[in-house]
């Protein structure tokens, strides 16, 4: 190969980049990854309850993009939890988020398939729980132990 031609580039997986992007972020930004993870579908849901406020004048370029943002956040999740085992989650944590996901991304086809309004607030409203238990701080492991002991006697 002459010394001015570069090499072929490969091409780069998008949402390989943008969960490498999520992690860089999530590590100069904060300590806390679930506070970024329940502030990204906060965001998702802003884009979508923005579409259902202007629901007569939206652009369906608009529902695609606020619909796509949701779908990439929730590709993050599934691939994390179906990824391997060494950040600790039990399988039925990862099997639950796995099929959230696939209950996502079947609504988000049929959202785009016919759009109706009253669609979204399912992916809403998901989105609005999931963020809340992320936003809660998990028990420190001694403590939800001896809290289980004392319901059990």
């Amino acid at each position: 190969m002459p010394s001015d031609q570069k090499p072929p580039s490969t091409p780069t997986n998008p949402h390989a980049s943008a969960a490498g992007a999520y992690a860089q972020h999530a590590r100069t930004t904060t300590t806390d990854p679930r506070e970024i993870e329940a502030r990204a579908l906060l965001k998702a849901v802003q884009k979508m309850q923005d579409i259902q406020n202007r629901w007569d004048s939206y652009k369906l370029e608009e529902l695609d993009d606020a619909l796509r943002h949701n779908r990439q956040i929730w590709l993050m999740f599934v691939d994390n939890a179906t990824a391997g085992e060494e950040d600790g989650r039990p399988d039925s944590l990862r099997a639950n988020i796995a099929n959230l996901g696939a209950y996502v991304f079947k609504r988000t086809l049929d959202i785009l398939a016919d759009p109706k309004k009253e669609k979204l607030d399912v992916l809403i409203d998901i989105n609005r729980e999931i963020a809340a238990g992320l936003m809660t701080k998990p028990a420190p492991e001694g403590e939800a132990t001896a809290e289980k002991k004392a319901g059990e006697k």
